[in-house]
């Protein structure tokens, strides 16, 4: 009878990945952590490496530089996105549910800290290589956000008149820019933000009895037409 236990050469792989992606999270944290704490121009590399108390070269085998701290960021969200559309699809949710519950869920840890916030916009500016990652980041994001408004529309809960993409398009602005002027002051009152922003955007989403146009969307973004 064939053995199906693990190889000791097996097991030990499987230790070594796993503190790799332990190690990694330690990173991860230390730095959203220094971000929140000094800002993201200010922390060092060596400010995140001591924080997670490992070696300052460390940090380097598993992360080019502290803004793709913010793509690994930027990454969870898409991420948490695409599993709360999956939960939608196979309920009975109303849309206009699930987007407010959606808007609470994605200002949550680590974006309620507005240090990080500001640091995704000085990230942005930062370079060509990483603003060019975050511009394709966030043309996946307009994408699953397309798709989520094209459910909205098949089941009747959301205008059909304007395509997916240019409703996604205003979600996604209206509340990022909720987020951004929210972070100049960095107080309590994100959630109550978004909350109002959100009846303010969804009387605008609500369903009109017009014709419905034909749906122009980029190469990149096929699909999200019905």
């Amino acid at each position: 009878m064939t053995s199906t236990s693990p190889t000791p050469s097996a097991k030990s792989s499987s230790r070594r990945v796993r503190r790799s992606a332990e190690l990694r999270e330690r990173l991860f944290r230390a730095a959203l952590q220094q971000f929140a704490k000094k800002g993201f121009l200010e922390a060092t590399v060596e400010d995140i490496t001591n924080a997670a108390d490992v070696g300052k070269g460390t940090f380097f085998n598993y992360f080019p530089s502290k803004e793709h701290i913010l793509l690994a960021c930027g990454e969870m969200q898409l991420v948490k996105l695409q599993d709360a559309i999956d939960v939608v699809r196979k309920t009975s949710t109303p849309l206009p549910d699930f987007l407010r519950s959606l808007g609470a869920k994605m200002t949550e840890e680590p974006i309620q800290h507005p240090m990080i916030v500001r640091a995704f916009l000085q990230a942005f500016v930062s370079s060509s290589e990483v603003r060019s990652a975050m511009m394709e980041l966030q043309s996946r994001m307009l994408a699953l956000h397309s798709q989520m408004i094209q459910l909205g529309q098949e089941r009747g809960e959301i205008r059909d008149d304007l395509p997916p993409i240019e409703l996604a398009q205003v979600f996604r602005q209206t509340i990022f820019g909720t987020l951004l002027l929210w972070s100049l002051s960095g107080d309590g009152s994100l959630q109550q933000r978004i909350e109002t922003t959100f009846e303010v955007v969804w009387s605008g989403f609500q369903p009109r009895n017009t014709k419905k146009p034909t749906c122009v969307a980029p190469l990149f973004l096929l699909g999200v037409c019905p």
